[in-house]
């Protein structure tokens, strides 16, 4: 395994977590997109040493084909997943005018009557 592919795997994964955390579904969309990337590009890391063939193998041996075919439904998910949420981003777009996620209203309404239940001692009477 190559330092360079380890390290660019956690590169990967960084910055999709991170852009992930945005309210942006833009910035969520990228994220999920790297975030993908660097599953497959771990998945390869653990097929074992590069230049061997899938199937066959160095020297006629027998060489593990599951890394490669779970490579390849992993691209086929993330694209589909990408594919998702770029068409929820465009809808969120056009009727909104923005790509933010915002707040339910129902949320903010348990979050307040969470904290006065805090403030209170729990007990209503």
């Amino acid at each position: 395994m190559s330092i360079a592919l380890a390290v660019m795997t956690g590169v990967l994964f960084a910055v999709g977590l991170y852009l992930m955390t945005h309210r942006s579904l833009t910035r969520i969309v990228i994220g999920v997109g790297l975030l993908g990337n660097g599953v497959n590009l771990l998945l390869l890391i653990t097929g074992g040493p590069p230049g061997e063939a899938p199937i066959i193998g160095r020297d006629g041996t027998k060489a593990d084909s599951v890394p490669q075919a779970l490579v390849l439904t992993s691209i086929v998910i993330g694209f589909a997943l990408v594919s998702f949420m770029l068409a929820l981003a465009w809808r969120s777009w056009t009727i909104g005018g923005t790509d933010d996620v915002e707040d339910d209203i129902e949320d903010r309404r348990m979050r307040l009557a969470r904290a006065d239940d805090v403030i209170d001692g729990g007990g209503r009477e």
